[in-house]
């Protein structure tokens, strides 16, 4: 028999709803979070190298994505009590890059039908048909799927990048502006083309105030960290 294939969720979906039993309780996703950004993870397996060092890195850098008005919520295909014994293993004795004595506080999904991890498109043949990949994705507060990140079982993931991606999802929607290769807060940002912010002229010759155009569609302006993480930190 042929696999069953699911089409996956896409950017600008609604994040596919479930209940699930997780380490923190019981929860209705995405409905528990509404307000606030979630990153939903997957990860391959309990009691692996790579996802050991990835839940630690995720949990050592809790508190900066909750400043970010962000719960993470982990996923992955073992069951509760794996789920508990893991991350009891990674307090007691694991330690990675200094870091160490490191508790997981967060909720990691038992999906052990892979119902979960499916209607994610988080199970992809091609690398294995009973582990989840590493999928990433980014949730907004009116539950839209924002950016979907996705790793191979090979390779943990970079947490810069995705702490990153929140930054620039959450700064984009308050500035109203798009941003550059490798942005970071406090460079310049890109003024939307013209049409939704002033004509081509007025870009041209300079009457936009604090707008330096490279050519008609190319316009860039000031963003001070300051007024970013102003906006961004929660309150």
């Amino acid at each position: 028999m042929e696999n069953q294939v699911t089409a996956m969720p896409r950017i600008g979906d609604k994040a596919p709803e479930f209940k699930a039993v997780t380490t923190q309780g019981e929860i209705n996703f995405p409905g528990d979070y509404k307000g606030k950004w979630v990153i939903l993870f997957s990860h391959p397996a309990d009691f692996t190298p790579v996802c050991t060092s990835e839940f630690m890195t995720f949990a050592h850098m809790e508190n900066e994505f909750k400043a970010l008005n962000c719960q993470l919520v982990g996923l992955s295909v073992d069951g509760l009590y794996s789920h508990i014994a893991w991350l009891r293993t990674i307090k007691e004795k694991i330690e990675f890059r200094g870091m160490k004595d490191v508790e997981v506080n967060f909720p990691l999904i038992e999906d052990i039908t892979m119902q979960v991890a499916t209607k994610y498109g988080m199970i992809m043949p091609g690398e294995s048909n009973t582990k989840a990949v590493r999928a990433v994705f980014f949730i907004d507060p009116k539950g839209i799927i924002r950016t979907i990140v996705y790793y191979p079982l090979s390779l943990g993931r970079n947490f810069d990048e995705l702490k990153r991606v929140l930054m620039g999802l959450q700064t984009a929607d308050e500035f109203g502006i798009a941003l550059p290769a490798d942005w970071r807060p406090g460079d310049d940002v890109i003024v939307p083309t013209a049409g939704s912010c002033g004509t081509a002229k007025d870009r041209m010759e300079g009457k936009m105030e604090g707008v330096e155009c490279k050519d008609w569609f190319f316009c860039l302006k000031k963003l001070p960290k300051e007024k970013v993480m102003e906006k961004i930190l929660k309150k």
